[in-house]
């Protein structure tokens, strides 16, 4: 078996797929847009803050392994800082995130056939909106084609997001991503998940989204990794009992997240006894949040150690979400010793044994999140003693056991 993986911006999840692929001896390539050799004499030679930047671009395979395209990714990422924002905006810019992911997925799909010369190919493995024209080629050449996708899929997550503008519409500005979708992006979507052979999701959120329609489609769920948490480090900050519960929200500052649920929960609890920290990027004015629950504290996103940070100084993080993929920022206040309230819709349903981890609870339910909540409240210790077990149930899940269950799974449905 041999694969060659296309991604246009990189990220954790995809990382660990490339470089279980290329430890496995599958890797027959990885096509991106931008990418760096960190080990190269220009990279070395840039002042420091420019070259954590570009080393930002750099991938753990063999750079021999790596095809990039880097002029549309260039484009929408300096264009929009010197006043030409319209160039990567959403759909209709010539720079788009979708325009970008277009480009590539059409020069991936020109690859493929000298790479089944050359490498042997017999498969690839593509992403959500940057799949349609590799897999139309493959198709052609009778290779597999494998679909990660990272979030519902895109029924599910417009139907639940469309409901929650009639649930509360006050929140409709904040909802955003697919309710803006055209109709063609949509239908690139689904022609994708067509002529998918495998799907590759996060968690059961994700896999039980998928359309009847689908049901022929081979599965493989693998969770992300967590962050490996540092020994010594004191996973809750002078904790004293009688200061209020200190609770995370962390994310984009929107419903689909379910901060509005979140609200209300707050709202009914004694405001001397709750204290709950707000932190991510603000998709309204802040004072739509603060006409909704004065009493909150909000803090801006961050470098990932000073997030770690903050959630050393709080008691337990809540997601009560609406749709997601799998949201990572859970397994990382898990590894910093807090405890969980969230949805099966976050996609962690399986980070909380129930009352020992944290607790689960049903969208849409403010009711329920106020009395687990409140339980935390009157439960100080036993939070406390719930954030060591989270904190280990979080150091089960690695980023390379994500990529090597990818592995076998695949290997275990093309062994014949």
């Amino acid at each position: 078996m041999k694969i060659v993986v296309t991604h246009p911006t990189g990220n954790r999840n995809l990382r660990a797929v490339i470089s279980s692929f290329e430890e496995a001896g599958i890797l027959a390539g990885f096509n991106t847009t931008l990418a760096v050799n960190p080990n190269s004499f220009l990279v070395g030679m840039l002042p420091e803050k420019i070259r954590k930047e570009f080393v930002r671009r750099s991938y753990p395979v063999d750079f021999s392994h790596v095809n990039t395209r880097p002029l549309l990714e260039l484009s929408r990422n300096i264009l929009p800082k010197i006043g030409f924002k319209g160039a990567a905006a959403h759909e209709s810019g010539f720079a788009s995130v979708d325009k970008v992911y277009e480009d590539l997925d059409k020069a991936t799909a020109a690859s493929l056939g000298k790479l089944v010369k050359i490498r042997q190919l017999t498969a690839v493995y593509a992403y959500e909106d940057g799949a349609l024209a590799t897999f139309t080629k493959a198709k052609k050449l009778g290779l597999k084609c494998i679909y990660d996708l990272p979030i519902a899929y895109w029924e599910t997550l417009r139907r639940l997001m469309f409901e929650e503008a009639e649930r509360l519409p006050n929140w409709v500005p904040t909802l955003g991503g697919g309710i803006r979708d055209s109709q063609a992006k949509l239908d690139r979507k689904t022609r994708e998940l067509e002529m998918a052979d495998v799907v590759v999701g996060p968690g059961k959120f994700v896999l039980d989204s998928l359309p009847a329609w689908a049901s022929d489609k081979k599965l493989i769920m693998s969770p992300f990794g967590s962050p490996v948490a540092v020994d010594g480090e004191e996973t809750i900050n002078n904790i004293d009992y009688k200061r209020p519960l200190r609770v995370l929200f962390a994310g984009s500052l929107g419903q689909r997240k379910g901060l509005g649920d979140l609200f209300k929960a707050v709202s009914m609890l004694d405001p001397n006894k709750i204290e709950l920290v707000v932190m991510g990027s603000l998709l309204a004015p802040l004072e739509f949040y603060k006409a909704q629950l004065p009493n909150f504290s909000y803090e801006k996103g961050r470098p990932n150690a000073q997030v770690l940070e903050l959630m050393r100084s709080c008691d337990v993080f809540c997601l009560p979400s609406i749709v997601e993929g799998r949201a990572l920022v859970m397994q990382e206040a898990m590894s910093q010793g807090l405890p969980l309230l969230i949805t099966p819709n976050t996609g962690g349903e399986d980070l909380v044994i129930q009352g020992e981890t944290g607790f689960l609870v049903p969208i849409r339910s403010p009711e329920q999140l106020a009395e687990h909540l409140n339980w935390y409240i009157e439960h100080r210790e036993e939070t406390k003693e719930m954030g060591a077990k989270a904190k280990a149930h979080a150091a089960n899940y690695t980023w390379k056991g994500y990529g090597d269950t990818i592995v076998s799974d695949l290997k275990e449905l093309y062994a014949k």
